[in-house]
């Protein structure tokens, strides 16, 4: 049974993924809602939309939402940001998938202070490592990419909650 419009691969959490993909793209030249909602939203079926992005959330079949982590090296730092909101780059047909980490514009994308993104306080507010605790420690409006991706396989997650589309790019 697809959970998905487009897709049946038997995996609920792939289907719908698939489906923002497909519907990001549609949109992209270049690589407390419902997923259909913000797939809507997304595409402009409830009128005209800038949105680029249908932020996600992942649960592993613990029932735990998913924290990944990256990082992007900043001079000469290094530092590991964790983030549970993701912007869906690929999905393949084994199940594994490419996601960027989201964070508020105030911790990346050099908006810190009216810094520039070559300046150190552009990566975040923190000169050590972002690290929340739970998804709500996470504000999710203004969501930006991050540059920050990471591989994932889709089997080993249960449940996926979408956010409201927004202009993440």
């Amino acid at each position: 049974m697809s959970c998905g419009k487009n897709f049946d691969t038997g995996s609920c959490v792939i289907d719908i993924l698939k489906d923002i993909v497909d519907a990001q793209n549609d949109v992209l030249h270049e690589c407390s809602t419902s997923c259909e909602q913000s797939i809507a939203d997304l595409l402009g079926d409830t009128g005209g939309s800038n949105f680029d992005t249908v932020p996600v959330i992942l649960y592993c079949k613990d029932c735990k939402p998913f924290k990944g982590f990256g990082s992007k090296k900043s001079d000469s730092r290094c530092d590991v940001k964790g983030s549970f909101f993701f912007r869906v780059k690929s999905v393949d047909d084994d199940g594994c998938a490419v996601v960027e980490l989201l964070f508020a514009d105030d911790h990346h994308h050099g908006r810190v202070g009216g810094a520039d993104e070559s300046s150190d306080e552009s990566y975040g507010h923190h000169h050590g490592s972002f690290d929340p605790k739970s998804p709500a420690d996470q504000d999710c409006r203004n969501l930006r990419t991050s540059g920050i991706c990471i591989t994932v396989d889709l089997n080993c997650f249960c449940h996926v909650t979408c956010l409201p589309a927004t202009a993440a790019l």
